[in-house]
């Protein structure tokens, strides 16, 4: 295999009016930025506070702050190479740009590792929601066996809710990104006044005691905890992914990405500082909290039912607003990689009457729902983050190698202080890589095996004929 077409790289040319292909370019800065939100917020405080919480003890708080400094970071990164590459594709088409063919196709086996692992696990926990609000409200709820997968600890056939969440966001999608778009943006401002509220009534019952054994597994701890919730910062790569459909992508791009970061921080600290001190740390390790657990903290709080109805049916429509957006990321990618021939053309091609990949979208869906109904997602959240950060790292090679290359192509924004930052971000991913576990590492260098695979088998060739057709 040629060295030479490993690096080969595709031209940086974006279209004022939209993506060749069909996508429209039909998407501002708000909507953009609630892209980023509506895929964040939602899982680190909903759910996966109760798998960090039990590794890092009340210095969760500072996994958080690690996870966003890292996440921030490359946040900046992210910022100007979507100034400067404003196309589909996110950090895979940024590293096919700048690093080559081989290095994109691993960088897109991360993005479809993150983006189909993390959307089944959040449609898992968005059926325990669903089943207490439904409880609550009108006394009925999915049975087991058909809101768990048969290898849960109590099993059942399949978790039909997940698949449900999963086939809505599918048809919400189908339909276009505008009303896609606006469908996001309500519930995620419903979704962080419910957050609010929760901080509210939980900061009533905080007592700082909470917190005086505040890192029982030291820095270990902490490194360990931001690992696993390092995924939730994925809404920051779903808003490049947007490149290809974004009005004025230059400068709404790096707006959008720099505003969700700021707010979805804020929030996340914010929660889990109440939370935190509202209850005993070992206390999130118990079982009852693990699929509705932000719930049961209101409910213990107050002695009612209602603020733990209130906070399931903020949960179910945030939920749903991270699985619609992080679904949205994961069609944009094999879009891209579509147009560029790593993956069958069937995954370019656009519906004119609605703009969107509706191919895509179909066969997203239908993988999404398998591993939504059958399979037992819980334990790979740090499989889900060492992706995300191999992402973010590749974003951050690739400011340095464009600022190279084509120092005169134009940018919207321009991470500050020369190669710092992003020597930093790319530091600081390191550090948080550094928490995640042995297991981890080798079910993912399996996987990424596996695209080197299908790109020396398949890929390789389809992308050299499709280069030949343009």
């Amino acid at each position: 295999m040629p060295l030479r077409s490993l690096l080969r790289t595709i031209p940086i040319e974006p279209s004022p009016e939209g993506e060749k292909g069909g996508l429209q370019r039909r998407m501002g800065t708000v909507q953009l930025m609630m892209l980023g939100i509506g895929a964040t917020v939602g899982t680190g405080v909903f759910f996966v506070m109760h798998e960090a919480v039990p590794a890092a003890g009340p210095a969760t708080v500072l996994a958080f702050l690690l996870a966003a400094l890292a996440a921030g970071l490359s946040a900046l990164c992210y910022a100007e190479m979507a100034s400067a590459v404003p196309a589909s594709g996110s950090t895979y088409t940024y590293a096919y740009a700048t690093l080559g063919e081989l290095a994109a196709v691993i960088v897109a086996a991360c993005l479809l590792l993150e983006y189909g692992v993390s959307t089944a696990a959040v449609a898992v926990g968005w059926s325990g929601y669903l089943n207490l609000l439904l409880d609550n409200t009108v006394g009925v709820s999915f049975p087991t066996f058909l809101s768990a997968n048969p290898w849960d600890s109590t099993p059942g056939i399949l978790n039909l809710p997940a698949v449900v969440l999963v086939l809505l966001c599918a048809l919400l999608l189908i339909r276009g990104v505008s009303e896609s778009a606006k469908v996001n943006t309500a519930m995620v401002v419903i979704k962080v006044a419910v957050l609010v509220l929760f901080g509210a009534v939980a900061f009533t019952g905080f007592q700082a005691d909470q917190f005086a054994d505040f890192a029982p597994f030291g820095a270990a701890g902490v490194t360990a905890a931001a690992g696993t919730i390092f995924f939730t910062f994925i809404g920051l790569d779903a808003v490049s992914t947007a490149g290809g459909e974004a009005k004025d992508p230059r400068r709404s791009l790096p707006r959008a990405i720099l505003g969700a970061l700021a707010v979805v921080t804020a929030l996340y600290l914010f929660v889990a500082v109440a939370a935190i001190g509202s209850q005993p740390w070992q206390a999130f390790s118990d079982p009852e909290q693990q699929s509705v657990g932000l719930a049961v903290i209101i409910e213990n709080i107050t002695g009612s039912a209602w603020p733990g109805t209130l906070l399931a049916l903020g949960a179910v429509i945030s939920i749903f607003s991270v699985t619609l957006v992080v679904m949205y990321g994961q069609t944009r990618v094999l879009y891209s990689m579509g147009r560029d021939g790593l993956v069958p053309g069937f995954f370019a091609r656009v519906n004119q009457r609605t703009g969107t990949p509706v191919n895509t979208t179909i066969v997203v869906a239908v993988a999404v729902g398998l591993l939504a109904a059958f399979v037992p997602l819980g334990g790979l959240w740090d499989l889900v983050s060492i992706g995300t950060l191999v992402a973010f790292i590749v974003v951050a090679v690739s400011v340095l190698v464009l600022r190279r290359k084509r120092p005169d192509l134009p940018r919207g924004f321009r991470v500050p202080f020369g190669p710092v930052i992003p020597v930093l971000s790319i530091l600081t991913c390191l550090v948080v890589l550094s928490g995640l576990g042995l297991v981890t590492y080798a079910w993912f260098g399996a996987w990424v095996g596996a695209a080197l695979l299908y790109y020396a088998i398949w890929g390789r060739k389809s992308a050299a004929r499709a280069r030949a057709r343009d």
